[in-house]
C-alpha cells in the first residue's frame, strides 16, 4: 500500500491509500482534498498513519513505544528540523531592547540575527535563511529591502539604542569616548562616498569609508556616523557629537579620544563648541620648552604629574609596564635600522623624524650611520604617557577615565571580527549605510547579552553564549490523535541551560 496525491479536474489533489491488485490500483480509503499544501501535507500523514495501523504497526501511544517512536521519528524531514537558539536568545535580548519595533516584518531582524551567528555577504545570509530558517529568500529581495529602509531606520534605531543604554548608565551620560575607523571594499572603484585614503586595514588600494562610533562607559553604543573614505580622521568628531547632542539633549559630556584627534583645529574645535577633553598626548613632539619642564617633573606610577600647554593641562604618567614595551619596541626598531644600514639599503633620503629613521645620521656626503646617542636619549621618554585636557578633573581621574578608551577599540574588534562589518561588498550607497545600520544594532545587542551574562555571573562570555545558540534546534512532528503539528525543543546541554536561565529572566 502506498499514499498517492491525485490531481483533479478543479485544481486541487486528493489523498488516497492505493493498494496494489494484480495490475489494478484499488482506492482503500480517501482522505479528502484541498488546494492548501498545509492541508494536504496533514492529510497525507493521516494517510501514512492509517497505512501503519491496517498492516498492524501501531504507533505511539501502542504497547510497542520503541517501534512507534522510530516510525514517527522516520517520518520528520530535514524542513522540520529548525534552528531556534538565535531567535530564542538574541531574538529576547533584541526585543528587550525594543528594536521589534523597527519596521513591519521580520526581515530586519533575520538580517541581525545572522550577522552575529553567521557573518558573512548578502549570500551568505540567504544560505543561512534557507539551512536554519526553512526561509525562502532572494538575495535581490533583500538588496531591494535595503535600499528601501536606509533612510527610515537609522534615527529610530539610534533613538533606542541611546535611550536603552542612557538607562543603563543611570540615565545621564557624563563622559563619551570617541574613535574613527576604515571600512574597505572589495569592489575596486571610487564613487562620491567609497575613496581611497590611509587605511587603518592597511588597505591603501582599496576604496574606503570612514566610520565615526561614538560609545558610553563599558563601550555601550551610543551613535555613529559615516563619512568619506578621503576625510581628514580629525574633521569627523564634532559632526557626531553634535549629531547625537541634537537629537537627546545630552547637554556637552567630557570627550575621551585619542592622540589621531590631537590637533589645533580639533582642539579649537572642540573648544568653540563647548565641550571639555581628554586627548591622548604625543609629548616626544612636544617643543623643547615643554619637554624640559616634563624632564624635571619627579614622576612616579602612584605620582603622575602635568604641566601648562597652550593654557590646558597636560598630564603625564608613568607605567613600569610600557616602560618595558617602550623599550623593547626601541630596540627592535633600532635592530630593523642597523641590519639596513649594514646591507646598504638606505640612503640620506631616508633621514627624517618618522618613526625610528629619527636615529639616522649623515656621516659625510654619502655615508648613513646611526647616532646612538639619540638612542640613548630617548630612552627618558619610556613609560611615559600624555594626557591634554581642560578638564577640572584630578590628574589621577584623567588617565582613568582615558584608560577606559580601549572600550571603544574593543568596540571595532567586536565589529570588525566577530561581526565581520568588513569587508563590504555593496557599491550602492543606500546599502552600505544599511549594512552600517545593521551591524549596529548587532553590536549593541551584542554588548546587552554580554551585560546581562555579567549581571547573572553566567560561566563563560557573550562570544560562547553565540556559539551555544548554533546547537539549539527543534523538531516539528505530526501528532496523529489531534491530527495537528506540534514544536519540540531539543534537550538543551548544561552550558545551553545555564544561558536560558539567563536571558528568559529579562
Amino acid at each position: 500500500m502506498f499514499v498517492r496525491r491525485k490531481k483533479n479536474s478543479s485544481g486541487s489533489f486528493s489523498i488516497q491509500i492505493i493498494q496494489k491488485v494484480g495490475r489494478i490500483n484499488k482506492v482503500v480509503k480517501s482522505f479528502g482534498s484541498s488546494l492548501d499544501a498545509v492541508e494536504l501535507d496533514i492529510l497525507e500523514r493521516q494517510a501514512q498513519l492509517e497505512i501503519e495501523r491496517i498492516q498492524g504497526q501501531t504507533y505511539l501511544f501502542s504497547n510497542d513505544r520503541d517501534s512507534s517512536l522510530k516510525s514517527i521519528l522516520s517520518n520528520v524531514g530535514n524542513n522540520q528540523i529548525e534552528l531556534v537558539g538565535p531567535d530564542n536568545i538574541l531574538g529576547r535580548v533584541y526585543e528587550s531592547m525594543g528594536y521589534h519595533k523597527i519596521g513591519g516584518d521580520d526581515l530586519f531582524r533575520d538580517l541581525v540575527m545572522s550577522r552575529l551567528v553567521y557573518p558573512g555577504s548578502k549570500l551568505k545570509t540567504v544560505d543561512y535563511l534557507s539551512r536554519f530558517k526553512n526561509k525562502e529568500v532572494s538575495v535581490y529581495s533583500i538588496y531591494r529591502y535595503m535600499d528601501k529602509i536606509h533612510k527610515e531606520f537609522k534615527e529610530d534605531i539610534e533613538k533606542i539604542t541611546f535611550k536603552h543604554f542612557e538607562k543603563i548608565l543611570g540615565g545621564h551620560i557624563g563622559i563619551v569616548f570617541y574613535d574613527m575607523t576604515t571600512l574597505f571594499f572589495e569592489a575596486p572603484d571610487e564613487d562620491d562616498l567609497r575613496k581611497i585614503g590611509y587605511s587603518k586595514d592597511g588597505k591603501h588600494q582599496h576604496p574606503q569609508i570612514k566610520l565615526g562610533l561614538l560609545v558610553g562607559s563599558e563601550g555601550y553604543p551610543l551613535g555613529y556616523d559615516i563619512f568619506e573614505g578621503s576625510t581628514y580622521e580629525g574633521y569627523t568628531l564634532i559632526p557626531v557629537l553634535e549629531n547625537i547632542q541634537k537629537k537627546f539633549s545630552i547637554g556637552k559630556p567630557i570627550v575621551i579620544a585619542d592622540a589621531g584627534l590631537l590637533s589645533g583645529a580639533n582642539i579649537k574645535a572642540l573648544i568653540s563648541h563647548g565641550y571639555k577633553f581628554v586627548l591622548g598626548g604625543k609629548i616626544r613632539n612636544e617643543s623643547k620648552e615643554i619637554k624640559d619642564s616634563i624632564q624635571e617633573l619627579e614622576i612616579t606610577e602612584d605620582n603622575p604629574g602635568e604641566v601648562k600647554k597652550d593654557g590646558y593641562r597636560l598630564v603625564v604618567s608613568f607605567s613600569e609596564k610600557r616602560l618595558k614595551k617602550d623599550a623593547h619596541n626601541r630596540k627592535k626598531g633600532l635592530e630593523k635600522l642597523e641590519k639596513k644600514v649594514k646591507n646598504g639599503k638606505i640612503d640620506k633620503s631616508s633621514i627624517n623624524n618618522r618613526g625610528y629613521n629619527k636615529y639616522l645620521k649623515l656621516e659625510s656626503e654619502i655615508k648613513v650611520a646611526i647616532d646612538y646617542s639619540k638612542y640613548q636619549l630617548d630612552a627618558r621618554w619610556d613609560g611615559l604617557k600624555g594626557y591634554l585636557t581642560n578638564t577640572d578633573m584630578k590628574a589621577r581621574e584623567v588617565i582613568a577615565a582615558y584608560g577606559n578608551l580601549w572600550q571603544i577599540e574593543k568596540a571595532f574588534r567586536i565589529s570588525k571580527t566577530d561581526i565581520r562589518i568588513r569587508p563590504i561588498y555593496h557599491r550602492i550607497p543606500e546599502r552600505i549605510q544599511t549594512h552600517i545600520c545593521i551591524c549596529f544594532v548587532s553590536y549593541a545587542v551584542f554588548k546587552e547579552m554580554e551585560r546581562l551574562l555579567k549581571k547573572r555571573k553566567v560561566s563563560f562570555s557573550a562570544n560562547r553564549a553565540i556559539e551555544l545558540t548554533k546547537n539549539m534546534y527543534q523538531i516539528r512532528v505530526f501528532l496523529p490523535d489531534s491530527k495537528t503539528y506540534t514544536t519540540v525543543p531539543l534537550k538543551p546541554t548544561q552550558e545551553q541551560q545555564e544561558l536560558i536561565s539567563a536571558i528568559m529572566k529579562t
